[in-house]
């Protein structure tokens, strides 16, 4: 990973943060490191856990994390986005609270991401898509 000041993962990154997926711990451990910020909308972690999930494992993970609400203003400001982007419906919607996460954090931004297509049409050119 090059020299990035915010780390975000979007539910696919948390999850498999949570499963000790190599890529992605050497991803956040690289990141932690340099002292940057990794970082979680509020709505990933609906989408990451399960009636799987270790609890405890989640808890220590999330304390770890900078977990950011999603208030009026940011759920305005995606709606905003998807229309832009010419999507909608709540396939889309956790996608668009995370891309207006990332597009507010301290630049540049990395984003790891399972969706890189909509992701993409959502962030265009301004926050660096990595697959997991």
């Amino acid at each position: 990973m090059r020299h990035e000041d915010t780390l975000v993962l979007d539910s696919e990154g948390l999850s498999k943060l949570l499963g000790d997926h190599e890529p992605v711990l050497a991803m956040v451990a690289e990141a932690r490191r340099r002292g940057k910020e990794v970082v979680i909308s509020a709505l990933t972690i609906i989408g990451a856990v399960h009636s799987r999930t270790d609890q405890a494992r989640l808890r220590w993970i999330l304390s770890g994390l900078r977990i950011v609400p999603v208030a009026d203003e940011e759920a305005r400001t995606a709606s905003a986005m998807l229309i832009g982007a010419g999507l909608h419906g709540h396939k889309y919607a956790v996608d668009a609270a995370v891309a207006e996460l990332a597009l507010r954090q301290q630049r540049p931004v990395v984003l790891l991401t399972s969706d890189i297509d909509d992701l993409a049409k959502l962030c265009g050119d301004r926050v660096r898509l990595v697959s997991v």
